[in-house]
């Protein structure tokens, strides 16, 4: 098989072909690092690179060969890891001129995991700086969406996005606090899961008992997806809410024939704008659910006061995780960011304890929800892909957006339910851009909201309809 040819083949494909000896991990990580030489200047998707070092660890797994110790889900495939995870050696910039010479002396409980798994690291995807839906920031610039290099390739995890849509790698990592992993998966026009709180093992950066930050897999197709998260779930000591997994492998689960019987598809969740562009694709998608034997309602859950209770929770992470460097370091921020930490800062008791109040009634109306249906659909974001130069979105379907990052409200609406939720690509606009459906399923299932994802997939005949080259 060719370098052009690893490129283009799934994760789950490229698996099998290292098991069988039909590849070498040498083979893969050569055409890897001659895909990343070629492309990577184009986007600019990863910035930082180890290619060396990953050369070193491909020979050495090949010189080892392919034996039961060795055979880690992730035995020999190359990871993209995003630059707000640790990986031991490498610099750590969180797209800040302050962290630009940062090098990470382990790599953080996510990575470790993955590593573990046996997948090989061969650098750092691009994010904004320190959080956001855009991928731009003041050390590496712009990454280019390969849809149109003149469109916003989604945030914070973009870099992943467009390594796993241009092939470059065949996995990448993502992060989801409001949307940062599913945001990306839909404007690339690829598969991103944002898993529920614990299910991936999270670094001690963040904060032990925080649950709106998750650690998730990105993919070219949902397998792949569930492939990844065989390698990243467990329980990791660094992270309290991490807990093993017992159950069996995520990539066997697809095989069964169990599919949702009832879904429900609300174009905005009742609280949020959208474009009616966006909206009419994914309701097309969501009515195609019928073709699995779902039986398709519109409706959702009451998200009212979700938005607000969302941006209060928010700020108060950030704040608890920067406060410290906005007091050092305030004119090397980003106004964004000094906005988020200091509406963190200003939140009063009473509006702390009407977010939680507003965040436990939702949980409720969830489980009220899932008594009677199996899924939960929706846009994974209200525009498609935006003009890059232009900071965030401040008009959806005509009105103004009150902050930087009401457009993907949607999102974060999900964030706050703890439910696992998958971005499926599921069309594209009229100018050709990609667009992403969010499916949202019962806490702790992953494994049937990616069955069910992976069989739409097949029905939707869309999985792996990436760019690959660069438009």
């Amino acid at each position: 098989m060719s370098d052009d040819d690893l490129s283009r083949v799934f994760a789950t494909t490229l698996s099998a072909q290292l098991r069988s000896g039909a590849v070498s991990p040498l083979e893969v990580m050569d055409a890897t690092i001659s895909r990343i030489e070629a492309v990577n200047p184009q986007v600019n998707a990863l910035p930082i690179l180890c290619l060396d070092r990953a050369r070193e660890q491909a020979r050495a797994l090949t010189a080892a060969g392919n034996t039961p110790n060795t055979r880690g889900p992730l035995w020999g495939l190359p990871l993209a890891v995003k630059d707000y995870n640790d990986l031991e050696g490498v610099v750590t910039t969180y797209g800040s001129p302050l962290f630009s010479g940062n090098i990470a002396r382990a790599s953080d409980a996510t990575v470790a995991k993955l590593q573990a798994s046996g997948a090989i690291a061969v650098g750092k995807s691009n994010v904004p700086e320190w959080a956001g839906a855009h991928t731009f920031n003041p050390v590496f610039g712009h990454t280019l969406n390969p849809w149109n290099s003149a469109v916003s390739a989604g945030g914070s995890s973009g870099g992943s996005g467009v390594a796993l849509a241009t092939g470059m790698v065949p996995l990448a990592t993502g992060n989801d606090l409001g949307g940062s992993l599913r945001v990306p998966a839909s404007f690339n026009g690829v598969v991103g899961l944002r898993p529920g709180p614990g299910r991936v093992p999270r670094g001690a950066r963040l904060p032990a008992f925080d649950t709106l930050w998750v650690e998730g897999p990105m993919g070219r197709c949902v397998a792949d997806v569930a492939l990844m998260l065989d390698g990243a779930a467990g329980y990791d000591l660094a992270d309290p809410l991490s807990f093993p997994h017992n159950g069996e492998r995520f990539v066997d689960a697809l095989e069964h024939t169990d599919m949702p019987q009832r879904v429900a598809f609300s174009p905005d969740l009742g609280v949020v704008p959208m474009e009616a562009e966006v909206a009419n694709i994914c309701e097309i998608a969501a009515e195609r659910f019928s073709e699995i034997g779902a039986h398709v309602d519109h409706g959702a859950p009451d998200f009212s006061g979700a938005i607000e209770a969302f941006q209060t929770l928010r700020g108060v992470l950030i704040a608890q995780m920067m406060e410290s460097i906005l007091i050092e370091h305030r004119e090397q921020i980003a106004p964004e960011i000094i906005w988020n930490i200091e509406k963190g800062l200003g939140v009063t008791n009473a509006q702390l304890l009407d977010a939680e109040r507003v965040r436990s009634g939702l949980y409720r109306q969830m489980e009220n929800f899932f008594k009677e249906y199996d899924l939960l659909l929706c846009p994974t974001v209200s525009v498609p892909p935006f003009p890059k130069d232009q900071r965030y979105v401040d008009v959806i379907a005509g009105q103004p957006t009150q902050t930087y990052i009401d457009w993907i409200a949607i999102t974060f609406a999900i964030t706050m339910t703890s439910c696992p939720a998958l971005s499926l690509p599921v069309g594209f606009t009229e100018s050709g851009l990609p667009v992403g459906l969010q499916v949202i399923g019962r806490p702790r299932g992953e494994a049937a909201l990616l069955r069910a994802c992976h069989r739409m997939e097949e029905v939707l005949g869309l999985a792996g309809q990436v760019p690959i080259d660069p438009r």
